[in-house]
């Protein structure tokens, strides 16, 4: 005789929802929203079939529609009408982002607003800060740029957000932005860093949803090297102590392992799953060449299996329909 997990028998009987080790629920999933001030009607991603861009005029009732389906926080990502190579609009008092978080207050004073500390969106160079020549040509400064993410933290805190999430992957942003916050009285706002963000050719159609294609080069001198694991790591290490509430892992699905390490930390871990995962699994989908539902439940609990309290995930208010039918 050999032994057998009798287990793997019982689990599809009655015992299968009492040993389910891994449960997804609602409150682990944030929808990411592209608010545009350029536009009077929503906007379909042509390279993400299901989303669209949101102007400001009814970016308050996106946000009634995800907390009608029990999806209670948001990531929002601004299309400004002007850019320029300082990303000031990225800090305005009258911002796209800054107005959003003020509309969506107002209709849902409950929502979890977090959002994106960035200047992609708002350069026109399209690169996450401030450039200048360097030995290696035109690139990213480091401390210069951290200046322009501190007055975007500050100005994101008092428009009303409920956490910020640096993504520019600049060293010392973390302690830049919380001494920021702290000075400027908002001592109690978390920080969501983007702290282990990959280089990653899955971000293709994040450009075209936030029009922040650059005009030149690429972000692997500030993000990360896809075969690096034991850098992505440090990276997290290094963000936590510099006072980041909560850690990212971006992409997800291809690095569940390092979710995995990151979550050893003992911060709270978001994982985000990125366009490139969307639109793959809507187009196999769509082809029917997959099973569009069962392979985003199992990507989300995959991603939750490997450690993340949080996914940021373009499939939230789908995933929330899926989830009550599952009850």
């Amino acid at each position: 005789m050999y032994p057998k997990t009798r287990l793997r028998r019982l689990r599809k009987r009655l015992f299968q929802p009492l040993f389910k080790e891994n449960r997804l629920q609602k409150t682990d999933l944030i929808a990411p929203v592209f608010v545009d001030e350029t536009i009077g009607a929503p906007k379909p991603i042509l390279s993400m079939p299901g989303q669209s861009r949101i102007p400001l005029g009814t970016v308050a009732g996106t946000a009634e529609a995800l907390w009608d389906c029990e999806i209670s926080a948001m990531v929002l990502f601004g299309i400004p009408a002007q850019k320029d190579g300082q990303g000031s609009q990225a800090f305005a008092h009258d911002g796209v982002v800054q107005k959003a978080v003020r509309e969506i207050k107002r209709a849902v004073p409950d929502m979890a607003l977090i959002t994106d500390v960035c200047a992609c969106e708002y350069t026109d160079h399209g690169h996450c800060g401030i450039i200048g020549d360097t030995a290696y040509g035109p690139d990213l400064l480091n401390d210069p740029s951290l200046d322009l993410m501190a007055k975007i933290a500050v100005s994101h805190a008092e428009s009303g957000a409920d956490m910020v999430a640096p993504s520019c992957m600049l060293d010392g942003m973390v302690a830049v932005i919380r001494n920021a916050l702290d000075g400027a009285g908002h001592e109690d706002l978390p920080i969501m860093s983007y702290s282990t963000k990959y280089a990653s050719a899955l971000y293709g159609p994040f450009r075209e949803a936030a029009d922040s294609g650059y005009a030149f080069g690429d972000r692997s001198t500030y993000q990360l090297d896809p075969a690096n694991a034991r850098e992505g790591v440090r990276e997290s290490v290094l963000d936590a102590e510099e006072g980041a509430d909560v850690l990212m892992v971006k992409p997800a699905g291809f690095y569940l392992d390092i979710i995995s390490s990151v979550a050893s930390i003992g911060l709270p871990v978001a994982a985000y799953q990125v366009s490139g995962e969307y639109a793959m699994i809507k187009a196999a989908g769509e082809k029917g060449w997959l099973d569009e539902r069962r392979v985003v439940m199992e990507s989300l609990t995959s991603i939750k299996r490997a450690g993340a309290d949080l996914i940021i995930t373009y499939f939230a208010k789908d995933a929330s329909g899926w989830l009550d039918e599952e009850q």
